[in-house]
């Protein structure tokens, strides 16, 4: 993994949220990285900054009063899709590695393993607000709701 990968969180704009790594020289015109389909990112991989695989990302989860986006589902063990535990995991705590087509969440796989989660028939309410803050405070992650870019019409 390159050394010189930003810790989630610090941009190099500073209307910056998620960083982006890349190489400018290769992008392919069209959509991406800057803007790019939710869906598309969906089943991308998660790595952390050591390089080890964190799982894939199940969804991508909207505030649909902001038209921010919350969290990534990070789906994490079991074997063959069965057993997973899934995570939310707060969209500014990821950054996009464009050239390797997937994403850096700078957590160990045993913060991971300890973290709440939940399965696919159990839910958490994401608009519950102690549930919203206890999640961005276990990745000390900025709550989007704070970044000033999640207020509308600004």
């Amino acid at each position: 993994m390159n050394a010189n990968i930003p810790h989630p969180g610090e941009a190099a704009g500073a209307n910056e949220t998620t960083p982006i790594l890349e190489d400018i020289t290769c992008h392919s015109g069209g959509p991406g990285p800057d803007v790019m389909n939710a869906g598309s990112l969906t089943g991308d991989a998660v790595v952390n900054a050591a390089g080890e695989s964190l799982g894939k990302i199940d969804a991508i989860m909207i505030d649909v009063r902001s038209g921010r986006v919350a969290y990534a589902v990070l789906s994490f063990g079991g074997f063959l899709g069965v057993g997973n535990k899934l995570f939310a995991i707060p969209w500014s705590a990821l950054a996009l590695d464009a050239i390797h087509k997937r994403f850096v969440f700078d957590v160990s796989r045993e913060r991971l393993e300890a973290a709440p989660g939940f399965d696919k028939s159990h839910w958490p309410s994401m608009a519950d607000p102690a549930w919203a803050k206890e999640i961005h405070d276990y990745y000390e992650a900025e709550p989007y709701w704070d970044d000033p870019l999640s207020t509308s019409g600004g």
